[in-house]
């Protein structure tokens, strides 16, 4: 006879948060720029000095830059998914449903105020903004036919585990500039922000519009609690 207590199974070294992190854009659309793996292994070194084998992050392409520190918000992701639906005679409910679209928004704030950050949320080819001889000043005019940007995207969370350091990831490898923050010039206690939302594309070279990542040393120590069966070499 059983009761609750026998057919629970919750594990509190499962619940993960995002306790540090990045974001990551390049401007590499090619297929230089894509990221197809957040990790690495690192064979055992006998020494000295000793290094024992592990999983470390894997280097990420030349052309991506962090954008900073953000606000506290960090990357929000937002997914809209829409369907169509079928309904029918004798039916209350629908006898068919197709998903039309599922679409990935993400939403930054960038603190840092630097070349990245500026042509991110003014859209500017930034490639042709030099600063001013002498004084250093730059100037940017806003287009009268503003051009999206698009960017390869990787929000990078970091978590802690008893194992080490656990590695969530979301990749867009072609996030399209759709929406812009308000910014304010003033006091208190806020700075001088750079927000956007870049809403997800599907890659025609490499076939999709978004991909997840989870990995590093933590994550690997929790394979089997998580239910994941890993390949054998």
């Amino acid at each position: 006879m059983a009761n609750y207590e026998a057919l629970k199974k919750k594990q509190t070294e499962l619940i993960r948060k995002a306790l540090d992190g990045s974001v990551f854009l390049s401007e590499d659309l090619t297929e230089a720029g894509a990221i197809d793996t957040l990790t690495t292994w690192r064979a055992a070194v006998v020494g000295p000095p000793a290094v024992p084998a592990g999983v470390d992050l894997a280097p990420l392409p030349v052309s991506y830059e962090d954008l900073g520190w953000l606000d506290t918000a960090g990357a929000q992701f937002s997914r809209d998914v829409a369907s169509a639906e079928v309904n029918s005679w004798g039916s209350v409910s629908p006898t068919r449903t197709d998903i039309t679209s599922d679409t990935t928004t993400l939403s930054v704030t960038a603190q840092e105020t630097k070349l990245l950050t500026i042509g991110m949320a003014t859209g500017a080819d930034m490639s042709e903004i030099k600063a001013a001889f002498q004084t250093g000043e730059v100037s940017i005019a806003k287009p009268s036919r503003p051009k999206p940007k698009h960017y390869r995207a990787l929000s990078l969370a970091v978590d802690q585990g008893d194992g080490g350091e656990i590695y969530l990831g979301r990749f867009l490898p072609r996030a399209k500039v759709t929406g812009y923050s308000e910014q304010a010039f003033g006091g208190g206690d806020e700075p001088i922000s750079w927000g956007v939302t870049m809403t997800g594309e599907e890659d025609s070279d490499l076939g999709y519009s978004e991909r997840w990542f989870f990995g590093g040393p933590g994550w690997l120590a929790l394979l089997e609690d998580m239910g994941f069966e890993q390949l054998t070499a």
